[in-house]
């Protein structure tokens, strides 16, 4: 069963685009008229007016798509996509591949389908000129230690994308303090925020760890104001650079031996 068959309930209520970074993303996507959304979720940051296909495994994530707003959607996964190849201009992946069994299987099939470019939002573990994040850092290292078993470090990251697709142009996406989108790092200048059961639940971090003693931890700090005797320099900050990383990969013309055709 796929994980978001069991945390992703609320999705469409605390994963909503945030219009910033969804403005990064269609930028990216450029000149693109038709994409598919892999790992698509309940359809944050599925751009209009282009024609989109969305690929999804979650039965409860596709619930959540609310239409006539969401484009058409299929179950599927990322290693075997149900799109003939060189079918959709570009293809998408939006903080989804640290989710797949086989991420290299993935990306190949997102080069197959894609005529013009393929692009990733992603978190890079060791991201030039980002900042640590206090709540990984304080309250919870071992998201910090799972995640960097998860997620490649910037060097193994570019050398797949340029193995399986092509060059890539990788981009920080910096994370507002009013982020509407709740992953991970949105919260940054709201701690209390992550005491919500319902915030955490929208996290797929969370469902991997107990996380009551972290919890208790971050409480008292917001209780006794040391989270913001610790951090004081955060509030007046507009946005941070967390890691998180916007990658546009364009396809080369295909030749006849190209596995990709």
């Amino acid at each position: 069963m796929p994980l978001y068959n069991t945390i992703g309930h609320a999705y469409a209520t605390h994963r909503r685009p945030d219009p910033r970074v969804a403005a990064a993303i269609d930028a990216a996507l450029g000149d693109a008229a038709s994409v598919v959304n892999v790992g698509a979720g309940a359809g944050s940051y599925e751009p209009r007016p282009k024609t989109v296909l969305a690929v999804e495994p979650s039965e409860v994530m596709i619930r959540q798509r609310l239409a006539p707003l969401a484009a058409p959607c299929v179950q599927g996964t990322a290693e075997a996509l149900p799109l003939e190849s060189n079918s959709v201009d570009a293809a998408m992946a939006i903080l989804t591949i640290h989710h797949w069994p086989d991420p290299e299987r993935g990306l190949r099939e997102m080069a197959r389908v894609a005529r013009q470019r393929v692009v990733i939002l992603t978190w890079v573990p060791d991201a030039p000129n980002s900042s640590p994040f206090w709540l990984t850092q304080d309250y919870f290292p071992e998201i910090l230690a799972h995640d960097r078993t998860i997620f490649p470090a910037i060097a193994s990251l570019t050398s797949l994308l340029e193995r399986v697709i092509g060059p890539a142009h990788i981009a920080p996406v910096p994370v507002p303090h009013d982020c509407i989108d709740g992953f991970l790092c949105a919260y940054w200048r709201r701690p209390e925020s992550y005491l919500s059961a319902e915030v955490r639940s929208c996290i797929s971090s969370f469902a991997r760890i107990d996380a009551e003693p972290g919890l208790a931890a971050l409480r008292a700090d917001l209780s006794r104001s040391r989270w913001a005797e610790r951090n004081r320099h955060l509030l007046t900050l507009d946005t941070m650079d967390l890691g998180y990383r916007l990658i546009r990969c364009e396809i080369p013309a295909r030749t006849p031996e190209d596995p990709r055709i």
